[in-house]
Formats: structure tokens, C-alpha cells, sequence
């Protein structure tokens, strides 16, 4: 079984939302990133979202596309990364589900089979690709691999999915379907859109697969109000922006707030 479905288990049996955060590898250091996933790990986050950073991130908002420009001004390669989970398993004794999310291209240049056979080998339970969709050429090969190294790939529903669209996704799904709580790119909002809920219900009356909420998500308020209607809530962008404005102790503040809420 996937750690990733245990996880949810877990989290179902405990009758809470679940938590995942994001971190961008390298980002402000490699030792850094440790730091800060070790924080949240201690803190009770459910799911890590370690992000290999990239040049250009069409889907990430202002706070993350900084951080992936500083991260490779490090020089960080995405060996490092690899090697940062290998530590964070073997030498930290992380057990939580960890995935990589990053884009595409890196994916393709490093290798699709061998970057999924390493992903597995050091301890990574699923991929999240967002400019990856299931119309592209070899979106049957890397789901045949994925599949072939225990590995979950996530997939993406927004709130102007199409029902059909929809019911395919939910037919497929494994680990969590990621929802997007908000039209266009990741970034911290005040409110959730209005008709957020419809389009959920909508998803859990096609699918069982366990529904993680994310675009948005930055306060404890947030987390109350997909109380409910979400299994998971994705929070990324405002862990980062707390760190940036008051180091791991701003972060670790938030990842506080955020894990109060959940219950």
C-alpha cells in the first residue's frame, strides 16, 4: 500500500482534515529546506509537497516563483534534491508521505523511467505535475511507470472542469485528486470563491478517492470553512511568506495555525 493511503486512513480515522504543505528545494539553502520539513513534520503535517524548482513556473504565484529563482541561483541541481530526500528518510527518520512536485521539463531531461525508479528508490510516494494534463503524448507511459515504482500520480480538477472531465479524473484517481480552490495561479488570498463547495460536493458525488484543496489556502479561517467538503487542505504559499517575513519561527507559527484549525 501507497504511505499515501495510509496517511488518509489515518487522518479519516481520526476524523480531521489533513494537511499538506509545499517547500522549494534549495529554497533560501538546501540545509534550510531540512530545517524548515523537519519543523513541519514536528508540528504534525500530514503530507509534504517538496518542490523541485524550475526557470519558469507558469503555475506558481509571485511568492513561489521567487523562491524558485533564488533556490537555482544557489545552484541547487535536482540531485541535490534527490539526495535532500534520501537524508531526510535515512539520516531524519521522516515518515510521512513526501511528494515531488515540479514541472514537466525536468521530469523529460532527467529521464521519465529513471526519475521515477530514483523517486521511489529514495522514499517519494507521488508526483504532482501541473502542466502535465492527459491529453499529452506520454501521459500513458509515465502513469504505466509511476504505477510500476508504487508511486501516485496526482491529479488536477479546477472549478471550470467540465463534468465529463471530471468523472474521468474521479474514475482514475489515486491518492488524493488536487482541487483547486481558486482560478488562476497559487498565491495567498483573503476569501474562497463562493461556489467552492458545489464544486466539490459535485466531485465526491462522482469519486471516493479523497479530495486535497489547495490555491489560496493562507489562514486558519480557511481551513475551518473546507471543513466538511475537503479530506486535505494544501497550504504552500503562506508558509513561505511567513518564513520569508520572520524566519523558521514566522513559519513554524503558521504551520501551527494552520494544524489548529484542522480539527
Amino acid at each position: 500500500m501507497n504511505l499515501i493511503d495510509k496517511q488518509n486512513q489515518k487522518i479519516k480515522e481520526e476524523n480531521r482534515l489533513g494537511l499538506m504543505t509545499h517547500v522549494v528545494a534549495g529554497y533560501p539553502n538546501l540545509e534550510e529546506t531540512r530545517k524548515i520539513i523537519l519543523m513541519m513534520v514536528e508540528q504534525g503535517v500530514d503530507f509534504i509537497e517538496i518542490q523541485i524548482p524550475f526557470s519558469d513556473p507558469l503555475g506558481d504565484g509571485p511568492t513561489l516563483r521567487i523562491a524558485n529563482t533564488k533556490a537555482l541561483e544557489t545552484g541547487v541541481k535536482v540531485k541535490d534534491v534527490f539526495e535532500l530526500v534520501k537524508n531526510l528518510r535515512q539520516k531524519d527518520g521522516v515518515k510521512i508521505p513526501l511528494l515531488f512536485m515540479t514541472y514537466f521539463n525536468i521530469v523529460h531531461h532527467y529521464g521519465i523511467e529513471k526519475f521515477c525508479f530514483d523517486a521511489s528508490q529514495i522514499g517519494i510516494n507521488g508526483l504532482i505535475i501541473p502542466d502535465y494534463i492527459d491529453e499529452a503524448e506520454e501521459y500513458d507511459h509515465l502513469r504505466e511507470l509511476v504505477i510500476k515504482n508504487n508511486l501516485y500520480l496526482i491529479d488536477f480538477l479546477s472549478l471550470d472542469t467540465s463534468s465529463k472531465y471530471t468523472e474521468k479524473i474521479g474514475n482514475k484517481a489515486k491518492g488524493f485528486i488536487y482541487c483547486f480552490s481558486q482560478r488562476g495561479v497559487t498565491g495567498t488570498r483573503d476569501d474562497m470563491v463562493e461556489e467552492l463547495g458545489g464544486h466539490l460536493n459535485k466531485i465526491k458525488s462522482i469519486t471516493d478517492c479523497p479530495l486535497a484543496v489547495g490555491f489560496g489556502i493562507s489562514k486558519a479561517e480557511h481551513v475551518q470553512d473546507l471543513r466538511g467538503k475537503a479530506d486535505t487542505v494544501i497550504v504552500g504559499s503562506a508558509v513561505i511568506k511567513a518564513y520569508n517575513e520572520r524566519g523558521l519561527n514566522g513559519a513554524k507559527e503558521k504551520v501551527q495555525e494552520i494544524v489548529s484549525a484542522l480539527k
